[in-house]
């Protein structure tokens, strides 16, 4: 594994190089190569006293994109990587596997010297975040999903909107992003076109190769079937105008996880862009609550309680005859 320092922000030499590590709040980007996968990590730091909050991006989204929600966290240290084939990270050699990002962002984690995080997905990369917890769930210590759905088996968005999705245009063509951001994304994008001007401007790198794999690596994928498993005090948060990822799928992953809560927000689908403060108030509240504890780890006894559940009890907890 190697590594190599690369400029964070050229406008902001403070944030740049070693002395990045003991200036909380800056944001530091880092060339690290993993399992022999270059790649463009970017490192938002806190003030150590927690977990740090590992975040998955969407599809096609260079890590800059997040750098909003990123500067409007107060404590927490934050990681994001560009997915190989996105923004900074060159596009491997093969496609790829939801399996083999959780486990890559795993050996990155693990190189940067942190045992356990706190896991944290947007859209496409709630998929990743899903899987993250589910393969390493001993190193995720609790999981935010962002505007995301459980896989394919998702109550999809209305065929315009996949359509405008199906390829990385909007990436690469400023013009085509102003047309569609609206219907895309829903939210506050509908009322302030500024908005989509200072998104479009933040975008670059998205290929059309990496946007493919990343199509690729979700088709088929489903976390339905294993939900219910997952031990971590998990955060749901939904846009109720979010065109993209109609909030129903929300309501059935809460329903899903056993220690899921589901928050709904005012506004569309890249709410962590729009309300980055309001988002990252949430997210980091969440993350300081002691009172969240994981349940228990065992199979049997979480499938015991799952079934449990299920049945309908009396006042006095005892089975209804």
């Amino acid at each position: 594994m190697t590594e190599d320092l690369t400029s964070a922000d050229k406008a902001s030499p403070a944030k740049v190089g070693p002395a990045a590590a003991t200036q909380r709040g800056a944001i530091e980007t880092r060339q690290i190569t993993i399992d022999g996968q270059l790649l463009q990590v970017a490192i938002r730091h806190g003030d150590g006293s927690g977990p740090p909050l590992l975040l998955f991006n969407g599809i096609g989204a260079n890590w800059e994109l997040a750098r909003p929600f990123l500067e409007a966290l107060t404590n927490t240290t934050a990681i994001i990587f560009d997915v190989p084939g996105v923004g900074g990270s060159p596009r491997p050699a093969w496609p790829y596997r939801p399996s083999t990002l959780a486990r890559l962002a795993a050996d990155l984690v693990a190189e940067l010297g942190h045992v356990e995080v706190d896991v944290a997905g947007v859209s496409w990369g709630g998929g990743i975040a899903q899987q993250f917890a589910h393969q390493f769930p001993k190193r995720c210590r609790r999981l935010v999903l962002a505007a995301t759905a459980p896989g394919f088996t998702m109550v999809p968005a209305g065929p315009a909107v996949l359509w405008k999705m199906a390829t990385p245009r909007r990436y690469t063509d400023k013009g085509y992003m102003k047309t569609v951001a609206a219907d895309i994304y829903g939210g506050a994008f509908r009322d302030d076109p500024s908005l989509i001007g200072r998104h479009a401007a933040a975008m670059h790198g998205a290929r059309s190769m990496g946007y493919f794999y990343q199509l690729l690596a979700m088709t088929g994928w489903t976390s339905l079937p294993w939900l219910w498993s997952l031990p971590q005090p998990t955060l749901i948060l939904m846009g109720r105008d979010d065109p993209l990822v109609p909030p129903i799928n929300g309501q059935i992953m809460a329903s899903l996880i056993p220690n899921a809560e589901l928050h709904m927000i005012d506004d569309g689908h890249l709410f962590m862009v729009t309300r980055p403060k309001e988002t990252a108030g949430l997210i980091e509240a969440f993350l300081a609550d002691d009172s969240r504890q994981a349940v228990s780890s065992s199979l049997l006894s979480r499938t015991t309680s799952y079934f449990r559940d299920l049945v309908p009890t009396s006042g006095d907890g005892r089975q209804k005859s």
